[in-house]
């Protein structure tokens, strides 16, 4: 119990948990989306233009989250248009554009080398460089993203297995997919200082396959995700504490290792179960009445 306790002690400790805590489960819930619809891709590159927001936002003395969320949301919206274009892959052009991002806040920090030091947080994740101003945000945007998902629970369901289909019913694939876009970009924003942009990506992927090798249904998958995305980044929390070590590395390499050992016990098991669920394309398409 005294390993347990004694951080409790210092007040950096106690604000960094918690939003170690809610950013976790944040990337839980977006992350079973990111693996389900396939955009992994998307997740990483949106992580490292937001770091040339961030960046510039610093350099033209603007808020933080102001100037982070505005060049985020923007990259969210090109990426989102870049995805539907056929003639260039996506994932070439979303290349460009997210390391062309992320180069420019390098040649920034090169630029004007007094502030590299300020940027490490952003690269890493730091739990010293947790406020309450970073835990306001992040339980806003946990909320903002709870609610989304909510409202738009089952246009998002079934554009997640099959967009085609859904937009021959009639569902809002453009709007649902960049409403999405939206909240992944300030999810990325709003953990950015727990997770640090370079290891964000995994942080959202790798509790949702790891869930995902655990169960078929929508659900459960849903639920497991938030609780490893938040487990681990809690254990993460300790690691970094005692291990002195970024908080971004301790999280994803703790989830790593629990996706490791999830992977050898999965491998003992039937290995019938699909990519996509059965159960949840049986369920998109008897959502299809309400819409």
């Amino acid at each position: 119990m005294e390993f347990l306790l004694h951080p409790f002690q210092y007040e950096f400790f106690r604000r960094g948990l918690l939003a170690a805590l809610l950013a976790g489960g944040l990337c839980g819930l977006i992350g079973v989306y990111i693996v389900l619809r396939r955009m992994s891709y998307i997740g990483h590159g949106l992580s490292h233009a937001v770091f040339g927001g961030a960046v510039i936002s610093y350099v033209l003395s603007l808020n933080f989250y102001v100037g982070a969320a505005l060049w985020g949301f923007l990259a969210a919206l090109v990426i989102n248009e870049v995805t539907r274009r056929r003639k260039i892959g996506a994932d070439a052009a979303i290349g460009v554009v997210t390391t062309a991002s992320f180069a420019m806040g390098v040649a920034l920090i090169s630029r004007a080398r007094k502030f590299t030091r300020n940027f490490e947080a952003a690269l890493f994740g730091n739990i010293l460089g947790v406020t309450s101003t970073d835990l306001v945000v992040i339980l806003i945007v946990t909320l903002f993203a709870a609610m989304g998902i909510f409202f738009f629970y089952k246009q998002l369901l079934f554009s997640t297995f099959d967009e085609e289909v859904a937009r021959v019913y009639g569902v809002p694939t453009r709007r649902v997919n960049t409403l999405f876009s939206l909240i992944l970009a300030a999810a990325i924003i709003a953990s950015m200082q727990v997770m640090g942009v370079t290891l964000i990506a995994a942080a959202i992927v790798t509790p949702a396959i790891t869930a995902r090798l655990l169960t078929d249904s929508f659900s459960k998958l849903v639920g497991l995700s938030i609780l490893l995305g938040s487990l681990t980044a809690v254990v993460g929390m300790y690691l970094s504490y005692y291990l002195d070590i970024a908080s971004g590395a301790s999280i994803v390499l703790f989830a790593s290792l629990v996706f490791s050992g999830v992977l050898g016990y999965s491998s003992f098991r039937s290995p019938s179960q699909k990519v996509v669920p059965r159960s949840v394309s049986k369920r998109a398409s008897e959502l299809l009445e309400d819409l």
